[in-house]
């Protein structure tokens, strides 16, 4: 039986207070192998039932391989060749935040009117004019390489905005446009005007967004002003 999957096409919001050990990612199904909206299905489905220890490499870690084994047990079962989804992730412990990544999906931290990317791409060089296929993602059999997610650590300070996207996002519009935008907007419309002016832009791929702002030292009202739209 096939994996049920949601298309979510609207924005949620909500808070977490200090201290807890809270998860924010997304996954961005390969749009050119086989069910990769099962693939990031998967990958959800992993972190939502994953238990974290406050240790955010080691949590980390841990999930980006069992999703890989998980992801690639399934393609086995199944018959499918290969499947894929990319993975950028933001783990809130009570001093710090452990961001991991693997894939073209970014992470970005908006600060005092500056922002930086704070996720490595993985990518492969292609022809010019072509946009750059993937040299890693979860769901590849350990059989035929290792993966190496990216992972760092970051201290949080008050007002920083932390965006999560997939490339849907990027590959419309530039980081210059997409700051303009964020500073134009009040927090909670931001990820629905990202959103449009992506669809303007021509929208051509599954545009996920999620975005956290860390509030003071007791609650991060974090994101989740988050927003997927489905191609």
């Amino acid at each position: 039986m096939p994996l049920q999957h949601c298309r979510d096409k609207y924005a949620f919001s909500g808070c977490f207070i200090q201290g807890q050990v809270s998860l924010a990612g997304v996954f961005d199904g390969l749009g050119g192998e086989e069910c990769g909206e099962v693939a990031s299905y998967i990958a959800a489905q992993c972190a939502r039932n994953a238990v974290y220890i406050g240790n955010s490499k080691k949590d980390l870690e841990k999930l980006c391989s069992i999703t890989n084994e998980k992801i690639c047990d399934y393609s086995a079962q199944n018959n499918i060749s290969s499947m894929g989804t990319t993975a950028a992730l933001l783990e809130f412990t009570k001093n710090e935040i452990g961001l991991c990544n693997i894939g073209d999906s970014k992470i970005f931290r908006i600060s005092e009117k500056k922002m930086e990317q704070l996720s490595k791409d993985h990518l492969t060089v292609a022809p010019y004019g072509m946009k750059p296929p993937l040299s890693q993602n979860l769901g590849i059999p350990v059989s035929d390489m290792v993966i190496e997610p990216y992972f760092s650590k970051e201290r949080y300070q008050k007002g920083d905005i932390y965006l999560i996207c997939s490339d849907g996002l990027t590959d419309m519009l530039m980081p210059d446009k997409i700051l303009k935008i964020m500073q134009d907007c009040a927090f909670d419309r931001m990820a629905e005007e990202l959103l449009e002016q992506a669809l303007e832009a021509g929208g051509k791929d599954n545009i996920t967004i999620i975005l956290c702002r860390i509030e003071g030292k007791s609650v991060w009202d974090m994101l989740k002003n988050s927003k997927k739209w489905l191609g």
